[in-house]
């Protein structure tokens, strides 16, 4: 029965591969084609020098952002859930929190064949609902317009994301604080002192994780040596 599990669950992920492989693909045909395709039908092509220039300084920029994101994300997320994911992009703010909070009302564990099939399942529905939110949202975009601009709510939108990520951070802050206290004091005390790092929040993933994953190993090693 486990075997028939596990061969049912390899053909899964081939297919997952498979089909994700080609959808990323065709997404990134259309995303880099849609630009000059307009341009020629309107006339208005632009330089492809510049173009060339524009697109390597942003490249260079984020390149070490989206090796970061895919190594922290591809685990966690599985492989459907990950293709579906970098794919329909709004990965911190909307379909990391879904798909944790997702796999902690399920009660799986990151690595498993069954947070493989929930977060898949949770990112598809935060993108259907997505899509939705924006098909209504650009209907009502006008008659909306006097709420969203109201300056008495703008600071509610302006704090969202941290909102969102300071509730979740919590509920895994406390369940190891050992670890979490020194990575998450250090981090705040670098934004303090330095503002502009708060538009590198992506970069700055990489040497607090590498902290927390430096506490964790030392304490490790001492639990393993008391042993």
């Amino acid at each position: 029965m486990y075997e028939d599990k596990n061969k049912l669950f390899e053909q899964y992920n081939r297919g997952t591969h498979r089909y994700g492989r080609v959808a990323c693909v065709l997404t990134l045909v259309m995303l880099l084609s849609a630009p000059f395709l307009i341009g020629r039908y309107l006339g208005a092509m632009p330089d492809l020098a510049a173009f060339g220039k524009g697109f390597l300084a942003i490249g260079l920029v984020w390149l070490v952002s989206c090796v970061a994101e895919y190594l922290v994300y591809t685990p966690m997320l599985g492989a459907g859930g990950g293709y579906l994911a970098f794919i329909t992009g709004n990965l911190i703010n909307m379909k990391i929190p879904c798909a944790v909070n997702a796999r902690d009302i399920v009660g799986v564990k990151a690595g498993t064949p069954e947070n493989e099939i929930i977060s898949t399942l949770s990112i598809a529905t935060s993108s259907l609902v997505t899509i939705l939110v924006l098909a209504l949202g650009v209907m009502l975009l006008i008659p909306l317009q006097p709420i969203l601009q109201s300056p008495v709510l703008q600071p509610a939108f302006d704090n969202v994301v941290p909102a969102l990520f300071g509730a979740m951070a919590y509920k895994y802050f406390r369940r190891n604080l050992d670890i979490a206290v020194i990575p998450f004091v250090l981090m705040s005390l670098l934004f303090i002192l330095v503002p502009s790092l708060t538009s590198s929040t992506s970069f700055m993933i990489l040497p607090s994780g590498g902290i927390a994953i430096l506490i964790a190993w030392l304490q490790y090693k001492k639990k393993a040596g008391a042993a």
